[in-house]
């Protein structure tokens, strides 16, 4: 049997001339036989017998027409990828080096640029500042006038400019700006004459133009000290911290963390430095005053033998010291006069630009973010060593008052307040490294400024007996210090800074504007006196109730005075009540 193949139907509709040109019907195939499909021609009787055979069926015009497989090796594929791959290469190349040459060219136009502008015209002034740059330019034709400005800094030249603003403007309230010598007011005079594009501020400064001398030259902060040159100890310390065997250590039944022998440190020296055993121990006697190493247990300064000391940086409370940045100040100790000068210079800064009028609001997120700020935060680091020794009774006294108002602001900015209320735990054991030793604000008013009593609800004194702190404690205890002291809460008294040469007259002037606002309220219907709780936390520095009431009299206004005093004077009774005490920040 052949095989069978399909044929179309010969029986196919052909389109008739009604239809539609392109509409065509066909019928199924049908399967017929190969060997049916033959031609025989009868030569006898001239017949042709024609058996059906296949017909080829065109395809429809519409139908789209096949197209023979293109054969691709995959060769061709990668090679067509990595074409690809160059020429984007290629072009992102050229255009980096287009963009670069194009930043180069607008470099170098940018500097001939300021090179002619400084040629053009010499008085300009530029500072180059990280992402700041200012540019002062003097105007054609101007001359330069003086502009004083009177503020309060608590300095030692303070007494002769108090003197100076009450012959020239005939009172001592500041601030107070003078151009030349004709006084134009505070800030708000200065900022009226600044409205309407500041046409009148433009005519006052042309009025006095030419008064005074020069405006001085643009310099940085302590651009006249000398060169600081490393002292031989520091360089003895660096060597020490690599070569001494640090370590813990039994002593006493007590285990000594990281440190020494004073016998391994005299060793050293005279090996590796070839000094005697007697300049060995002297300059171990000198590193101990200087605070770079200290008994492990205060015991002495510097002793040969069996003695352990350990570096300032390894004492357990160095990483709770809030001026500590991960290594001591190795640099010679600066004077404790300057330390403070410098630090209440910048705080008093800080207020003025950062405090109400009044000084009883702070606004502690600006200073945060302030450069002042951070330049105080540096300058704490000269406490570290700092010899508290060098100061006197009055220095002392304003040295640890204004340190511990720096320290106030410096802890709730860095601790923070929880929905705006002070924590007293967390805000009491905030605390500096001041001379080799941790001072948080509850020792340095407690032990310091109250001369090492016992804080409220307290029954052990913050020095005991061999606590070498103890010794920069004020003899004499002065109450007036609770009206210097600013805890940054709304019921304390406002943030001051004080001046070492006139800290008592201050420290009064304190203590009366306290009662003037809220200190104290006279209730003469009730018989009735109203307190700060300060005085009843502190009953020990102030005495009696009835004592308190005659001592506070010495304070007061005269209307408030004249009150009280008729109260004590008429031998009624008089009932002494206490304030609640708003605990809130006072920003």
């Amino acid at each position: 049997m052949g095989s069978e193949v399909e044929e179309p139907n010969p029986t196919t509709q052909t389109p008739n001339a009604h239809s539609h040109p392109e509409t065509t019907s066909f019928s199924p195939p049908r399967k017929v036989q190969n060997n049916a499909l033959t031609t025989e021609k009868h030569a006898n009787n001239g017949h042709v017998t024609v058996t059906p055979t296949l017909s080829i069926v065109q395809p429809h015009s519409l139908l789209p027409k096949p197209v023979p497989p293109t054969t691709s090796s995959r060769n061709d594929v990668v090679s067509s990828k990595f074409g690809n791959f160059l020429r984007q290469r290629r072009d992102d190349l050229s255009s980096a080096i287009g963009k670069g040459i194009s930043t180069l060219k607008h470099s170098i136009d940018d500097k001939k640029d300021d090179i002619l502008k400084k040629k053009q015209n010499d008085a300009v002034t530029e500072f180059n500042l990280a992402g700041l740059k200012v540019v002062v330019t003097v105007k054609n034709g101007a001359s330069f006038s003086r502009i004083s400005f009177f503020s309060r800094s608590n300095c030692r030249e303070c007494c002769a400019r108090e003197r100076e603003l009450r012959e020239r403007a005939g009172s001592v309230t500041v601030p107070k700006i003078f151009f030349g010598e004709r006084l134009i007011g505070g800030l708000v005079e200065l900022n009226a004459l600044r409205k309407d594009g500041g046409e009148e501020l433009e005519r006052r400064l042309r009025e006095v133009a030419g008064e005074g001398p020069a405006a001085p030259a643009y310099g940085f902060d302590e651009a006249g000290e000398e060169e600081v040159v490393e002292e031989e100890e520091v360089r003895v310390v660096r060597v020490l911290r690599q070569r001494l065997p640090i370590q813990d250590r039994l002593m006493k039944m007590k285990i000594a963390r990281n440190c020494f022998a004073g016998s391994e440190l005299v060793e050293l020296l005279v090996r590796h430095h070839g000094y005697s055993p007697a300049k060995a121990v002297e300059i171990g006697k000198q590193l101990c005053k200087k605070h770079f190493i200290h008994h492990v247990f205060g015991e002495n300064d510097f002793e040969e033998g069996n003695h352990f000391y350990r570096f300032l940086e390894h004492e357990p409370f160095i990483s709770k010291c809030f001026n500590f940045r991960g290594a001591t100040n190795d640099s010679e100790p600066k004077a404790a006069a300057a330390v403070y000068d410098r630090l209440t210079k910048i705080m008093c800064a800080i207020l003025e630009s950062y405090a109400s009028e009044d000084r009883r609001h702070v606004d502690y997120v600006a200073i945060s973010k302030s450069e002042e700020f951070r330049r105080y935060i540096n300058m704490t680091q000269d406490l570290q060593r700092v010899n508290l020794l060098e100061l006197s009774e009055n220095e002392t006294l304003a040295f640890f008052l204004n340190l511990y108002n720096a320290m106030v602001v410096h802890a709730i900015i860095r601790v923070g307040c929880q929905e705006g209320v002070i924590n007293r735990r967390s805000f009491s054991d905030f605390q500096y490294l001041i001379g080799g030793h941790p001072y948080s604000l509850s020792t340095i008013k407690n032990g310091i400024l109250r001369s090492n009593r016992r804080s409220p609800y307290s029954l052990i004194k913050p020095f005991g007996t061999g606590d070498r702190r103890l010794e920069h404690a004020l003899v004499k205890m002065n109450p007036l210090v609770h009206f210097g002291l600013c805890n940054g809460t709304k019921s304390s008294p406002k943030v001051r800074f004080f001046s070492p040469y006139r800290v008592a007259e201050e420290l009064r002037c304190a203590a009366r504007e306290f009662f003037e606002n809220d200190g104290i309220e006279v209730d003469l219907e009730k018989r009735t006196i109203h307190l700060t709780p300060i005085f009843k936390w502190y009953s020990a520095d102030f005495g009696q109730e009835r004592n308190i009431l005659k001592w506070i009299i010495n304070y007061l206004d005269a209307n408030k005075a004249g009150l009280l005093t008729h109260l004590l004077g008429d031998g009624g009774h008089v009932n002494i009540s206490y304030m609640s005490f708003d605990w809130s920040v006072n920003s």
